[in-house]
């Protein structure tokens, strides 16, 4: 062994693991690239991956109590988050509105006429109680016996109206709605009013009132034994054609409303209503 002995013992050994390295790639088969199934293996991952992230976000989203999806992305690549729907709260009818129904519509004297009903919801608190009674002063409107604002609240309040020719001619009916949302069962709250106030001796042929909506019948009597019965409006049906005996629902109320009017040409001084007929089991 030289001088140099353990630089050719190197050299030498690193002859052969070059030659077996050679001899083991020779022995290595190379094909093509499988790039079809790599695409569909990442597809598949990332489908994968966005079916888990829509999961979660419905499950948060439906224990926030919204309803919402899976966002995704823009145009560029960035993160879309999409925006929920605000959950619907409940009760959020404006109290300084009324719901208004034209419950009967007629002819006196070759003018029309029309008995509206408006119903106020129950103010929650004094400020809307104020805001109240503020609106009804813009419809002519004062609710009888209350003195502040206070007095209004939790009390739902309906009035019943004569027009003529689209005219405000009288304001019959100013009361708070009962206890239960309409009058006992085979009970009625009604007024008698003139058709035509400005007419000299006009006689009360108008009888409106509310009822129960067990009440199949009312029988609507005046003074001078005139009778006249209402019965339930078909489901549906409309004010057409000219006047007719009928009982009816109001929008925002729980009892129906009810209106008869007399004969023409008979002087009545007053008139009243009661349910003669009434659902059974009620």
């Amino acid at each position: 062994m030289g001088g140099n002995g353990q630089a050719e013992h190197d050299g030498a050994a690193d002859r052969d693991i070059a030659v077996l390295l050679a001899e083991a790639a020779d022995g290595v088969r190379i094909g093509a690239v499988p790039y079809r199934e790599l695409v569909r293996g990442g597809r598949r991952r990332r489908a994968r991956r966005w079916t888990l992230a829509a999961a979660a976000a419905l499950v948060v989203a439906g224990s926030a109590g919204t309803l919402a999806s899976a966002g995704g992305t823009d145009g560029e690549g960035r993160r879309v988050v999409p925006a929920a729907t605000a959950p619907v709260t409940p009760d959020s009818r404006q109290v300084d509105t009324p719901r208004s129904t034209a419950v009967a519509r007629g002819t006196d004297h070759g003018e029309d006429w029309t008995v509206e009903a408006l119903v106020w919801g129950a103010p929650r608190n004094v400020s809307q109680a104020r805001a109240q009674l503020k609106a009804m002063r813009g419809y002519a409107l004062v609710p009888a016996g209350i003195h502040a604002p206070s007095d209004l609240v939790g009390k739902s309040w309906y009035y019943g109206r004569l027009m003529r020719d689209g005219a405000l001619v009288s304001t019959f009916m100013n009361a708070p709605v009962e206890k239960g949302g309409t009058p006992p069962d085979g009970q009625v709250a009604d007024a008698a009013t003139l058709l035509d106030p400005e007419a000299a001796g006009g006689s009360r042929r108008l009888v409106v009132g509310r009822v129960a909506p067990t009440a199949l019948e009312v029988t609507c009597t005046w003074d001078d034994g005139t009778k006249v019965k209402a019965a339930p409006a078909a489901p549906g049906t409309g004010l057409v054609g000219d006047f007719e005996d009928l009982v009816r629902p109001v929008d925002g109320s729980r009892a129906n409303w009810f209106t008869c009017v007399a004969p023409k040409g008979e002087d009545h001084h007053s008139g009243a209503a009661k349910v003669t007929k009434v659902a059974k089991g009620s």
